[in-house]
């Protein structure tokens, strides 16, 4: 294969999918597709290949599963991204060309595409996407960086584990499955929820994260029962 790309497809939105990826989506000579963990984000990212590409051929390529529960994280991390470079490396090398791996949001935070690409030998080229932060902020209104201020962007596990970040006036949580805003309840800060960001389906809350923390609960509840899977990013900024 002489090049693959990475093509960051945008948060959720349509609409999201820049030029440069509709450019990059039309240059591919076939789309290496990855189980997606619901049947709602694999359908509508169907939907924007039928939409830009819809004579490219599709090539599934068979995922193995991490195992969440493992006591090593890091470890299981590790393991599954070598066994998914296995899989990857046999996909690719069945095929000429151009390639493509669609990626939600951006390549670059918080997806282990870039990662896994760079173990293989295969030229990848990475093309930006509108990130679930981006979106965040621009459904709510609200710039992310403040006048000489700076942002950490982490996970619900770092955040459950260590609580604040020390020195840290602005935080973005992503991957959050277990409402890791809780540990810190007692702080003075205000939050800035968004869950399936850039969709028909997108919820917003804000306000003081004492105050709006048990009615985020809720509405994750709800869409979880909803919709079976919920993927949500937020921000907390202290006063």
């Amino acid at each position: 294969m002489d090049e693959v790309l990475v093509i960051g497809i945008g948060a959720g939105d349509p609409e999201h999918i820049t030029l440069a990826a509709v450019s990059a989506l039309a240059r591919a000579d076939v789309i290496f597709s990855l189980d997606r963990a619901t049947g709602d984000l694999t359908a509508a990212r169907d939907a924007l290949i039928r939409r830009h590409a819809p004579a490219t051929p599709v090539v599934v390529v068979d995922e193995p599963r991490r195992d969440r529960g493992a006591a090593d994280y890091a470890g299981a991390v590790e393991a599954w991204r070598a066994a998914r470079a296995r899989a990857w490396q046999a996909a690719i090398d069945a095929h000429a060309g151009v390639g493509a791996f669609l990626v939600w949001g951006d390549p670059a935070v918080y997806d282990s595409t870039i990662a896994v690409l760079a173990q293989l030998a295969v030229p990848f080229r990475v093309i930006p996407g509108i990130s679930s932060v981006a979106a965040l902020c621009g459904a709510h209104r609200i710039a992310l960086t403040r006048v000489a201020g700076e942002v950490l962007i982490t996970t619900g596990r770092r955040l459950a584990a260590t609580g604040w970040p020390v020195g840290m006036t602005d935080v973005v949580v992503m991957l959050d499955g277990q409402g890791a805003y809780h540990r810190v309840r007692t702080e003075p800060l205000a939050i800035f929820w968004g869950a399936y960001l850039g969709t028909d389906r997108e919820q917003l809350i804000s306000g003081p994260l004492a105050a709006v923390a048990a009615q985020i609960d809720a509405a994750r509840e709800r869409a979880r029962t909803e919709y079976g899977w919920i993927m949500d990013t937020y921000l907390l900024r202290r006063s």
